[in-house]
């Protein structure tokens, strides 16, 4: 018999399981997390949407794939009739073992049966650290569609040869504050302690900081850059889609 994952060992989130199911991040707490909460309040808006949240039934584990609509995606990406998958993850003790691989097929089978025009995700020339794995992504077909100069790369699996792109917002990565500006929204239950973390180091060492929250799709589509829930500028100049420890910080404001 099989050991690899099947389909039934998988759980989709919805508006009535939504507030007991763990989610997936490698949080750790007893108590209710901020981080935590905020994405369940996220995700609480979006499931209806046509958002999809599938996790692995199992307790704490680090399982799972996102993906929603392109159309309702809050990145700024464009084109119709796509899916857009914001993390495919597989961790720890999980990780080798086929579970990506289910996730990423079930989303495939998803985006036929609905007769999508195909399936996009964030990549970049050089993998990072907080994107999904781009090399996994291409061995199911998906290709570097459209770039920004800053490396950042939109992958495509297509069915059609209809393409997303884009927006020619995110092309720009300029803007005029000089400060240290950082864009989120509260898709990653981690955004909540990483701006936290961010705020005492810059409030300790008189560094000036503009936090800008994207609440809304139509700010999301119209973002200077490329975003899948986090990005940073530095004099004007875009940095990165990855969340910030104080190093990354420290080399960063170096520049």
């Amino acid at each position: 018999m099989s050991n690899l994952p099947s389909n039934a060992d998988f759980i989709n989130l919805t508006p009535e399981n939504l507030a007991n199911e763990h989610l997936c991040c490698i949080i750790r707490s007893k108590k209710p997390h901020s981080g935590v909460e905020a994405k369940r309040q996220w995700l609480s808006e979006r499931l209806t949407e046509g958002h999809v949240f599938r996790k692995l039934d199992a307790s704490k584990a680090v399982v799972f794939i996102e993906y929603a609509p392109l159309e309702t995606a809050w990145v700024p990406v464009i084109g119709s009739n796509y899916y857009y998958i914001y993390c495919l993850w597989a961790s720890g003790s999980y990780k080798g073992k086929g579970y990506g691989k289910t996730l990423m097929e079930f989303c495939i089978s998803d985006a036929q049966k609905n007769k999508k025009s195909g399936i996009c995700m964030l990549g970049a020339k050089k993998q990072k650290s907080w994107l999904s794995d781009q090399g996994f992504a291409k061995n199911y077909g998906f290709r570097v569609v459209d770039t920004t100069s800053n490396g950042y790369e939109l992958l495509a699996l297509s069915f059609d040869c209809i393409m997303p792109k884009f927006a020619e917002s995110a092309k720009k990565e300029r803007i005029d504050n000089q400060e240290l500006t950082i864009y989120y929204d509260m898709q990653c239950p981690y955004v909540f302690q990483n701006i936290e973390k961010i705020k005492q180091y810059c409030e300790e060492n008189d560094i000036p900081l503009s936090l800008l929250q994207v609440d809304s799709l139509r700010k999301a589509k119209e973002l200077p850059c490329a975003f899948n829930n986090w990005a940073v500028f530095y004099k004007g100049n875009f940095e990165t889609v990855n969340l910030l420890d104080v190093t990354y910080l420290k080399r960063i404001l170096k520049k």
